[in-house]
């Protein structure tokens, strides 16, 4: 008799024994906070494909809805969104390949899908490329306004604190700043600029940093275009936009000598199904010797390239521990995490993907 099959299934069932608990610890978990008196911002990437197909739509709803059923569980204060919110600002008819909607049902989708959060928490969304001119910022003109304004949920209206320059002669929330008291009681900013912003808005952003009644406020700015991949500031870009700033001008302009900026968040850059190109980080000092964190977070081109379904459902959400200083960031997908047959897909655990960082 040969006694070799039967010492292998042994051994293998040995490993099977011995490793259950090991597999049982990695179980699925839903996200939750490491500390109960912590609070989280949820940040949504760049949800042009989403709404560009019929088809996708579903899935840009899922993350809305899941937002809002696991606010209270993670202490959520507010969402902020990193633009590009449509493919095409201004195009009617579309060619069923670069996408099934037209513009206008295209602002209804992402309008659908973030008024879904309306009356249970603030969000805040930054003008992308796309959100402007005909399909791409062949000019400056968006129809950001016709869909989302502050009286339409009633949390940003009592948030929203000043308002930018306006837009060719009209007043617009692409520019804005928002005010928030944190449960730790930290007095927070949270500053939204256009994409590529003008002279004008960057002049006016730092103005409005700078006044005395902002000191004592912690700034987080939202914009769409300002790191790469490769974490640098971007120094320059090919739109036909009049008087615009790209990533380093904003740096240098706003970001560098204001005192309370303190977290820079951006999207726009992507690479067809590798996450490593929609993401960056880097830290700098500011002139009060202050860390600014800098943080590119996308994923727009995951989940089947720029045709694919949006970006698989991905988002992030940062947690602020009570000690005021420490950010626990977590990568996560939503329509992973509905199935029990994906749900192992659900985090991103890459040291670039699951960190944290001090703000000091």
């Amino acid at each position: 008799m040969n006694k070799k099959p039967i010492l292998l299934l042994t051994y293998l069932l040995g490993l099977i024994f011995f490793a259950a608990p090991s597999l049982a610890q990695q179980a699925y978990e839903k996200p939750s906070l490491s500390d109960k008196n912590s609070w989280s911002l949820v940040l949504v990437p760049d949800p042009q494909t989403y709404v560009k197909f019929e088809r996708n739509v579903g899935i840009i709803n899922l993350m809305t809805s899941w937002i809002k059923d696991n606010s209270n569980a993670l202490n959520t204060q507010f969402v902020l969104c990193t633009g590009d919110l449509v493919e095409q600002n201004d195009y009617l008819n579309p060619d069923g390949k670069a996408a099934d909607q037209n513009s206008k049902q295209q602002w209804t989708n992402i309008s659908s899908a973030f008024h879904r959060l309306n009356g249970t928490v603030p969000y805040i969304l930054a003008t992308g490329n796309h959100d402007y001119g005909h399909v791409s910022a062949e000019y400056r003109a968006t129809n950001y306004n016709t869909y989302f304004s502050p009286e339409q949920n009633s949390l940003n209206a009592a948030a929203i604190r000043e308002v930018g320059p306006s837009l060719n002669g009209n007043s617009t929330t692409t520019n804005a700043v928002y005010e928030f008291i944190t449960p730790t009681q930290k007095k927070l900013l949270v500053m939204v600029l256009e994409f590529a912003p003008r002279d004008i808005v960057l002049d006016w952003a730092k103005k409005t940093v700078d006044l005395p009644k902002y000191a004592q406020h912690e700034v987080i700015l939202l914009t769409h275009t300002y790191i790469d991949a490769q974490s640098k500031h971007i120094p320059q870009e090919g739109y036909q936009l009049e008087n615009p700033n790209w990533g380093a001008s904003v740096f240098e302009k706003l970001v560098k000598p204001a005192k309370n900026i303190r977290l820079v968040l951006c999207g726009h850059i992507a690479g067809p199904d590798d996450f490593n190109k929609h993401i960056g980080f880097r830290q700098d000092k500011n002139a009060a010797g202050k860390t600014v964190t800098q943080m590119l977070f996308n994923a727009q081109a995951m989940g089947g390239g720029w045709h694919g379904n949006g970006g698989d459902g991905w988002l992030r959400f940062l947690e602020f521990l009570p000690d005021g200083k420490t950010v626990k960031v977590k990568t996560f997908s939503p329509l992973f995490a509905i199935s029990p047959a994906t749900q192992h897909l659900a985090y991103k655990k890459e040291a670039n993907q699951e960190f944290e960082f001090k703000l000091d």
